[in-house]
């Protein structure tokens, strides 16, 4: 068994950065019906606007500067927790670190 050092919470982390991106593709698409219940107070106090909102350009921008990092935050908790608990040694620490963050950084440059 991998990790536990930190009771698996680096994976809230991602979360976050998936919620964040979720607002993100719902911006300006139409509320369906089913999704009302789990729309935000504003929607349910304003049920004539079925539409999510759309961000200011600088704030998606900050959206998606939000989400690389929350991205890199959950690399580094979750590689850290491996060494702590003793499944990565010092090598394989470093080693897969750098893979990570290589993943992170091939796609935000669309490879």
């Amino acid at each position: 068994m991998s990790g536990g050092h930190f009771d698996y919470n680096q994976y809230k982390i991602g979360y976050i950065a998936d919620e964040i991106q979720a607002q993100l593709d719902k911006m300006g698409k139409e509320i369906q019906e089913s999704e009302l219940i789990d729309t935000p107070e504003w929607h349910k106090q304003n049920p004539e606007k079925k539409i999510y909102p759309v961000y200011p350009d600088e704030i998606a921008k900050e959206f998606k500067n939000a989400i690389n990092s929350l991205r890199i935050a959950e690399i580094y908790a979750h590689r850290v927790d491996w060494y702590l608990s003793g499944d990565d040694g010092e090598e394989d620490f470093i080693k897969r670190l750098k893979e990570d963050l290589e993943k992170i950084n091939k796609n935000q440059s669309g490879a």
